[in-house]
């Protein structure tokens, strides 16, 4: 019987033994033997469990129990996690974790403490919930130079927008809705300004690019600012609004991550993603553009994902998945105002004439409503952006909107 432990009886954790009790018998026959939870840290009881002996409040006893291989972290948040985290991994214990804040602020830290005790340090979970993209990433697609990751990567965040783009719903109506239904949080902060997808598109960066990207260095703007006319635009432009978290590689090898909302081209797969659910869209040089789409979030889906780490620690040997995920190069990220882009404007107190001496190349929409004038820009950096932007706004012109275009060629 293989012995493992579980940090967390939330949402996430009670969905990895409820895994692991249904499906008892098929676990054991990809692991070899049956597979046990020795232990399971909360600082609540749970009484009436089939498995309530198995709580502990002390993580010490997990820690010097030479039984327990792996241990399943699904706490949340950077501490204790993290200290506890690496306390398993000092102790040869291999770690499997849901958390995408602990992925993003200390993956690489774990994942070289992990090489140098030779056990495993996995995280499948902390993206997309039960749609595997971190494996593809590791193994599928090593053949490739990534040169973009795109992705929905927050279910809260779909939610609302297609409540805005389908029922011309306001942001806060959509907003409580979701929170009605347990979509968002009392506290939505992380998802609507950004911060979640901004975590997750740091791992995927990481893995792709090789290096660590902290949250921190990312321009991650959230959905808060965008209204229904914004939305009835995209739609005008034959699009949609998505969240999106993006990773480019740029021509000169640098890689540009932010998090904004961005228009989306009807014609490519990410504007069909609504609801709560969550996709990726990897570009590689040799295999073109593949989508991972699926629940990104859940009970069961995430936990699916940790478990099937923990068959993976249980039967493969440490090391058998090298990451290529070094230390962070602050010279390797591309600073947002060098990066490239296409963007919406709405503005109000000019007229399209002379908004064109600030934005050559534009392409206007028909206005929604009389005196603004909306319009796509030419490619120019967003420096360039700002700097025009700056402009108009001297010249009388009251810039609404401003939304990062996903594709330039549209």
């Amino acid at each position: 019987m293989k012995k493992i432990a579980l940090l967390g009886h939330g949402v996430v954790g009670s969905g990895v033994m409820e895994i692991l009790t249904k499906n008892r018998k098929l676990l054991a026959r990809q692991a070899g033997e049956g597979v046990e939870a020795a232990w399971v840290l909360d600082r609540r009881a749970f009484p009436g469990l089939p498995y309530s002996q198995r709580f502990t409040q002390d993580f010490s006893a997990i820690r010097e129990d030479p039984e327990v291989a792996v241990v399943l972290e699904a706490l949340g948040g950077v501490e204790p996690a993290y200290t506890w985290a690496r306390e398993s991994l000092l102790a040869g214990k291999s770690v499997i974790t849901s958390n995408k804040e602990l992925v993003a602020e200390k993956g690489d830290e774990l994942l070289a403490l992990a090489a140098e005790k030779g056990v495993h340090f996995l995280f499948e979970a902390s993206v997309g919930g039960g749609i595997p993209i971190l494996q593809p990433l590791r193994e599928s697609l090593t053949a490739n130079h990534i040169l973009e990751i795109a992705g929905i990567l927050n279910g809260t965040t779909n939610f609302i927008l297609t409540k805005m783009f389908r029922e011309g719903a306001a942001f806060g109506d959509a907003l409580r809705e979701a929170q009605e239904l347990g979509y968002a949080e009392a506290d939505p902060t992380a998802d609507v300004e950004g911060h979640d997808a901004c975590r997750k598109i740091c791992i995927l960066a990481s893995i792709a690019f090789g290096s660590h990207f902290y949250p921190r260095e990312v321009r991650t703007q959230g959905i808060t600012r965008i209204s229904p006319e914004d939305v009835a635009y995209a739609a005008r432009w034959g699009g949609a609004i998505k969240l999106i978290g993006r990773a480019r590689r740029a021509p000169d090898g640098r890689a540009a991550l932010e998090v904004s909302p961005m228009f989306v081209p009807g014609d490519c797969l990410l504007s069909g993603v609504n609801g709560v659910y969550n996709a990726v869209q990897v570009t590689g040089d040799m295999v073109g553009t593949t989508l991972f789409y699926g629940p990104g979030a859940g009970k069961l889906p995430t936990a699916s994902a940790m478990v099937g780490d923990l068959i993976t620690a249980l039967t493969q040997p440490a090391g058998s998945r090298p990451l290529p995920w070094g230390p962070a190069k602050p010279e390797l990220s591309q600073p947002w105002e060098e990066h490239t882009a296409q963007a919406f404007l709405r503005v109000t107190g000019m007229e399209p004439d002379a908004l064109e001496t600030f934005f050559p190349g534009a392409r206007f929409l028909e206005p929604l409503a009389e005196g603004e004038a909306a319009f796509i820009t030419a490619p120019a950096t967003q420096g360039e952006l700002d700097a025009a932007q700056e402009a108009a706004g001297a010249a009388g012109g009251k810039v609404l909107s401003r939304i990062t275009v996903l594709e330039g060629s549209r």
